[in-house]
């Protein structure tokens, strides 16, 4: 009786490991460090549970794979067959590798053969997919930061600033590199034992790795070879095989361009480690990097069906080339005819049409009263999320139009809408070849003839500041439509034909609001854009509206989804969280001849610069969520053109008077009427005294009140003509020509000087 009654704890002890053994082969939460931090940082619970078992979504284990799960584990990772020899100085050229090399393009692909299948497949739970090779999974998003911080991992690091959360691709590094936000995760050690890790947080089938350098001025680290191992628990790490042996994956020959690898066949794991096997001969561990991989579907799991973004939207979402974004622009006009227009407002330096598209009630022709709003995209031409939200925009308005949605129908009818989608098609084209990831960081960014678009309008600022050194504004110098210097017409100047082009567009349009999309941030910039002060880099440099301005930015920021969310984590160096998503250009970097600056100094038009996402070319699977990311605030942005005046100047007989001033007492800019007489000033809420005036008439002034409801505060004005100008009128209508005041003083001092003698 004594002996049974010791066997049997003992028997349970043994099945109670054989049920933790099997819990674990299939996948189960391990209670890591920082794992469950996560509670703290989404904005509902993370309610951790085992990962369920999901037999029907991943293929079968291989035979005897079940009983070699029961054996223990190990505490720590294996580490690599190469790490066993005896110690040795690594070498860091290129590994050569165990099969034929897969080539020096960038989508690299091991050969699949039955033996490497089968390696591949050997123990520890890990599954083998038999799919077909070529299919190629999205990223998980450690680029796009769907990939939280904590679920990056990594042997060791250099210091808190190279940790394996700036291991991710396209990071870019600060201007003090030495500081929190470096380009890379770099390894504490440069040895063999070294790796970088992705917890997926549920079986995901992985497909590729791409890899890149650190990101530095000064500094060239990259992995010139690595390996690649799975697992299901994280202890237990099986690595991906070519042949026998195991497979080295061929890495980077600098640090800028990104190289895809794509594993020889699937492998589905939870839990994913890039080993680098050498790296470069003068640079240290350093990597960034994406993976490819398929999360398999996991119907009972509450954290990862609260995290799925979908979108009820009916609209075409896929990147456009060119072809494709002026036939999607035709099918919009014949859906819409009546409130859509094509135009163009010029030619790229390779040859292909600017193509914009106006929205309105009446296309083709300036109503009065009616204010008119542009939205530009394609700057950088592989800046593509803001090409694609706004022909996304397109599809929307004109769809909702079309259901009657009192909203989009008050905006198209009250509002005269442009859209121009690529403004650098030509870089577009070349950022296009390399994909949404492999582009790198400025493939594409700039034109055919090498321009950035963005800083090249002219520089007005200097002579604004300039001018009022010397006190000359507003008598010589107006504080408005500053008009551009003779040098910037010049054929040999460097200025694009893209710039050339925005410039007449803008000047033949009266713009009264306008916002050009960027990427690679997710931040509105508004100007200045450039510091006043000499040799200053950064230095808050406000406008006269800047009230209005940060209002502005805020209407954006405050109603996307993720601007202004505090808990989300830096997409590179910049915190933007103290001004709530927003920051004035020239405190953030300064930039001369920006579109935002040319803009408010030369036209009517405030412009701000709203940079949609992290990511400037996310994948096409992202779109949906980008564009519910950003939709309200398009939306709600494009509303803020009805805000603040609005009226006619007119003269005694009714008639509109062109290029009038319109200024605010307390506010050092002024804006000018449009050809019609009809202007738009946008204010912020509260009471203004407002002055018009306009050569050879009266000044007129009175007080408009802008109150906090949607809807701009009609203020007309009635000029009346100056008894000079009066007798000018009669003058010429008799053929006669006033005497001028200098003119005929001399001839009455003449006349007295001949009566005296």
């Amino acid at each position: 009786m004594t002996r049974r009654g010791a066997a049997v704890p003992a028997l349970a002890l043994a099945l109670l490991a054989v049920a933790l053994a099997w819990v674990g082969a299939q996948g189960a939460a391990l209670e890591e460090p920082g794992y469950y931090a996560q509670d703290v940082w989404t904005r509902d619970p993370y309610y951790a549970r085992p990962e369920p078992e999901l037999e029907p979504y991943s293929p079968p284990l291989p035979a005897g794979a079940g009983e070699e799960e029961r054996e223990p584990r190990p505490p720590e990772p294996r580490p690599p067959k190469r790490a066993t020899k005896p110690k040795k100085t690594p070498k860091r050229e290129k590994l050569a590798p165990e099969t034929p090399s897969p080539g020096k393009n960038g989508n690299r692909k091991g050969s699949r053969t039955r033996s490497s299948e089968k390696a591949a497949s050997d123990d520890h739970g890990v599954h083998v997919g038999h799919d077909d090779v070529r299919e190629s999974c999205p990223p998980l998003g450690l680029e796009t930061l769907k990939i939280t911080d904590f679920q990056l991992h990594a042997s060791t690091v250099k210091r808190y600033g190279l940790g394996a959360h700036r291991g991710r691709l396209n990071i870019q590094a600060g201007i003090n590199e030495n500081d929190f936000y470096d380009g890379a995760w770099c390894a504490g050690r440069s040895d063999l034992h070294q790796w970088l890790e992705v917890d997926a947080r549920r079986l995901t089938k992985f497909t590729g790795v791409i890899t890149q350098g650190r990101s530095s001025l000064w500094l060239s680290d990259w992995v010139t070879s690595y390996k690649v191992m799975v697992s299901n628990d994280s202890h237990t790490w099986v690595t991906v095989k070519n042949g026998s042996g195991d497979m080295i994956f061929e890495g980077n020959s600098e640090k800028e361009i990104p190289v895809l690898n794509m594993l020889p066949v699937p492998m589905v794991a939870r839990y994913i480690r890039v080993n680098p096997q050498s790296w470069f001969d003068n640079g240290s561990v350093c990597m960034r990097m994406e993976i490819l991989g398929c999360p398999l579907p996991d119907p009972n799991n509450y954290y990862h069906r609260r995290n799925e973004m979908t979108t009820t939207d009916d609209l075409d979402f896929k990147h456009h080339n060119y072809k494709e974004m002026r036939q999607l622009m035709k099918v919009v006009n014949e859906m819409c005819p009546n409130i859509t227009r094509i135009y163009n407002i010029g030619k790229s330096h390779q040859g292909l049409k600017l193509y914009a598209v106006e929205i309105s009630d009446n296309p083709g022709e300036h109503e009065v009263g009616e204010p008119e709003f542009h939205y530009i995209a394609g700057a950088h031409g592989n800046e593509v999320l803001g090409r694609e939200l706004l022909l996304l925009l397109l599809q929307f308005l004109c769809q909702e139009y079309l259901a009657r949605n009192e909203r989009v129908v008050h905006l198209v009818e009250e509002t005269r809408i442009h859209i121009l989608p690529s403004l650098n098609p030509d870089g577009y084209e070349k950022a296009s070849q390399g994909g949404s990831e492999l582009g790198g960081w400025s493939l594409g960014r700039w034109t055919h003839d090498g321009i950035d678009i963005s800083n090249n309008f002219p520089d007005l600022n200097t002579l604004l500041w300039e001018a009022e050194d010397r006190q000359e504004v507003p008598k010589k110098v107006p504080n408005h439509h500053i008009p551009i210097p003779e040098w910037f017409l010049h054929e040999n100047t460097t200025v694009a034909v893209e710039t050339r082009a925005v410039i007449a567009w803008m000047e033949k349009i009266p713009f009264v609001l306008g916002g050009n999309l960027q990427g690679g941030e997710l931040v509105v910039a508004y100007p200045y854009d450039m510091v006043r002060s000499l040799w200053k880099t950064q230095e808050h440099t406000p406008t006269p509206d800047d009230h209005v301005f940060r209002w502005l930015a805020y209407s954006y920021a405050s109603t996307h989804r993720l601007m202004t969310d505090a808990r989300r984590r830096v997409c590179h160096t910049e915190d933007f969280q103290k001004e709530e998503g927003t920051v004035n250009g020239a405190s953030w970097h300064t930039v001369a001849g920006s579109l935002n600056d040319f803009s408010y100094l030369h036209t009517n038009c405030f412009e701000l610069s709203i940079y949609v996402g992290c990511d400037k070319y996310p994948h096409e699977s992202q779109l949906p969520e980008e564009w519910e990311n950003n939709r309200e605030s398009l939306i709600v942005f494009m509303e803020q053109v009805h805000r603040g005046i609005k009226g006619m100047v007119r003269d005694s007989y009714g008639k509109g008077i062109p290029n009038a001033i319109i200024s605010v007492e307390g506010v050092n800019h002024d804006v000018r009427t449009a050809s019609d007489g009809d202007y738009w000033r946008l204010l912020n809420p509260g009471e203004y005294v407002v002055t018009a005036k306009a050569e050879g008439f009266t000044t007129s002034t009175k007080s408009c009140m802008v109150g906090y409801a949607m809807g701009a505060t009609r203020c007309d004005f009635t000029l009346s003509k100056t008894n000079l100008a009066r007798i000018r009128e009669i003058m010429e209508r008799f053929g006669k020509q006033p005497l001028s005041r200098p003119a005929r003083r001399l001839k009455l001092q003449g006349r007295k000087r001949r009566q005296r003698g």
